[in-house]
């Protein structure tokens, strides 16, 4: 599965993901090969690229957990949209608490890891869409850390709530993951006018305030944050943090290529004075990263297939391609100094051949 940019779609490409209307009905189901007309569609939807199939790829299996995931962002997005739209005008929010009480009832409640997939991003909703997965990453750091009902609804309005100060920006700059210092004032200066508005907004709690307040402070503000291991921070803005900076890694984005989940969840465990460590082990536990069935390449130049998991998700067994050996990587770093290096982005093992080169020798 790949990720392709709007302009760089070619006909006959196969689809990887459904793409559905802003009520939910499917347009494009899987599998579903494009073609110009379709293309022209993708392009007038906004969307800032898809992902196609490769190939030989076969249609990964997707569960009804996984078509309802697709379909709930899809259909709860517009109405994330509608409320902050009426927030930016002064108007009250007339879905945002129901909004949370679903994600919460749907996420905040789970026994089981999600496969928590990207959703398709356009430059118009990458603030929504970006707001609402962090809810629900929020509502499942929180259920694994048994926050109590109070905290956990706190936690999930401030997820829905923290970027809205970013509608102001364009889309390159509400998304960028590393702004240069001017761009970095631009973007506070806008998220201190959404905080504004929320803190002089009745209808959210103190905890909500709170939560966004010292979650804005610590990310946009590095001079006043409270880095080391004995900040003050609350657990929903702790919690708040780790759901933020992983979905900013892992979604797609035109400039840059997004970090596998594998990588994103290396970065914050590496970042021990940035995360805390306790949420970063909750949002581990709570979502698939290296599920039976997804394929991986080692650090000796191996590419294998994980054919189950161990007690810490990053260390599974892994069946080589090339040797038929099984790794298993509770012991294979310690004793081969085998790693894990990342989950595979392509099974597609052709040669990309540069012709511009090649007609250099012709």
């Amino acid at each position: 599965m790949l990720f392709v940019k709007t302009e760089d779609l070619k006909p006959d490409m196969r689809l990887a993901k459904p793409i559905y209307n802003k009520k939910g009905v499917l347009l494009f189901d899987r599998d579903t090969r494009i073609t110009k007309q379709s293309i022209i569609s993708i392009a007038n939807f906004g969307l800032i690229g898809i992902y196609i199939l490769e190939p030989a790829e076969p249609v990964p299996p997707m569960t009804e957990d996984d078509m309802e995931f697709e379909r709930f962002q899809t259909v709860t997005v517009f109405s994330i949209m509608d409320d902050m739209k009426d927030l930016l005008d002064g108007k009250e929010p007339k879905n945002l608490l129901n909004v949370a009480n679903q994600i919460i009832k749907k996420y905040g409640k789970l026994y089981k890891k999600l496969a928590f997939t990207q959703n398709l991003r356009s430059s118009d909703d990458y603030v929504y869409k970006h707001a609402l997965n962090v809810a629900i990453l929020s509502a499942m750091i929180a259920h694994k850390m048994k926050f109590d009902i109070m905290t956990q609804v706190d936690v999930v309005v401030a997820a829905l709530l923290h970027d809205i100060g970013k509608l102001n920006l364009g889309y390159g700059l509400a998304s960028k993951n590393d702004p240069s210092e001017e761009e970095l004032k631009e973007i506070k200066r806008e998220v201190e006018k959404g905080y504004l508005l929320i803190s002089e907004h009745s209808n959210f709690s103190p905890g909500v305030k709170r939560i966004i307040s010292q979650m804005q402070k610590e990310v946009y503000d590095a001079e006043n944050s409270h880095m080391g291991m004995d900040r003050n921070l609350t657990s929903g803005t702790k919690a708040l943090i780790v759901a933020d900076a992983y979905d900013r890694m892992t979604a797609m984005k035109l400039d840059e290529e997004p970090q596998s989940e594998l990588k994103a969840i290396r970065t914050l465990l590496d970042e021990e004075d940035k995360y805390d460590m306790d949420t970063v082990f909750a949002l581990l536990n709570s979502i698939q990263i290296m599920p039976p069935g997804a394929c991986v390449e080692m650090s000796n130049g191996e590419k294998g297939l994980v054919i189950s998991e161990n007690t810490n998700p990053l260390e599974p067994m892994v069946l080589s391609f090339e040797t038929n050996q099984i790794y298993d990587f509770t012991r294979a770093e310690r004793e081969m100094g085998i790693r894990i290096k990342d989950i595979m982005k392509t099974m597609d093992n052709r040669t990309v051949i540069d012709r511009n080169l090649l007609k250099e020798y012709e």
